[in-house]
């Protein structure tokens, strides 16, 4: 059974960091690209990030890009969303997800979630 959980979320002041974790199970890590997804409160959901580090590297949303950063650790099936200079409009809540096809660059649909880690940026 695949399993997604995302952990790191929290309430950090305006500028601030914080650094999600996805913990991943029930499938072949390495094989995957693997997403980082957002909803913001009363919005639609907005891809942040994707990553497939041996054959295609990482890609970043315009309203992300120079602030987070994605990795991965294969020895402990994780994703990770370091998240820098952070601001009211990243509030959301941070999903990871799997994509859906084995072996290619992110784009090919995704096919399961975690449930989801709450960000609040405030002062």
């Amino acid at each position: 059974e695949v399993q997604l959980v995302e952990s790191g979320g929290g309430l950090v002041q305006p500028g601030g960091s914080l650094r999600l974790s996805c913990a991943a199970s029930g499938f072949t890590f390495d094989d995957y690209a693997m997403s980082w997804v957002r909803q913001a409160p009363g919005k639609g959901l907005e891809w942040v990030s994707s990553i497939y580090s041996n054959i295609c590297g990482t890609y970043y949303a315009e309203s992300v890009k120079g602030r987070f950063t994605i990795s991965t650790d294969n020895a402990k099936n994780t994703v990770y969303l370091q998240m820098n200079s952070l601001k009211s409009e990243d509030t959301a809540v941070y999903y990871c997800t799997k994509d859906r096809v084995a072996g290619r660059c992110p784009g090919f649909g995704v096919d399961y979630w975690g449930k989801g880690t709450l960000v609040t940026v405030s002062s």
